[in-house]
């Protein structure tokens, strides 16, 4: 299993935020066309950034799971929760 992280923000800027966070995955720049963004649903529109989201996908690159944080201000994204339903998918597979 891998994580990545992908973001609309310019590389320059994707750069600076991994190295502050000392971040032990990839911080990819889907900066300018937001290809990957868009392909998976999570562009919005109208500010043009990425809703913050979390997608389990699988070897083959089957979706098999997405959580879309609505409201990233004022909520919280517990990893316990998120790891607790990998682990459910992971183990039905």
């Amino acid at each position: 299993m891998q994580n990545i992280a992908i973001s609309a923000n310019m590389t320059f800027s994707q750069q600076t935020f991994a190295d502050s966070l000392k971040l032990p995955y990839p911080l990819l720049s889907d900066f300018p066309e937001r290809k990957v963004i868009r392909s998976y649903g999570v562009l919005s529109e109208r500010s043009m950034n990425a809703l913050r989201s979390f997608f389990l996908v699988d070897p083959q690159g089957v979706v098999r799971k997405k959580w879309i944080i609505e409201n990233p201000g004022t909520t919280v994204v517990y990893s316990d929760t998120l790891l607790r339903d990998i682990q459910q998918i992971v183990g039905k597979r």
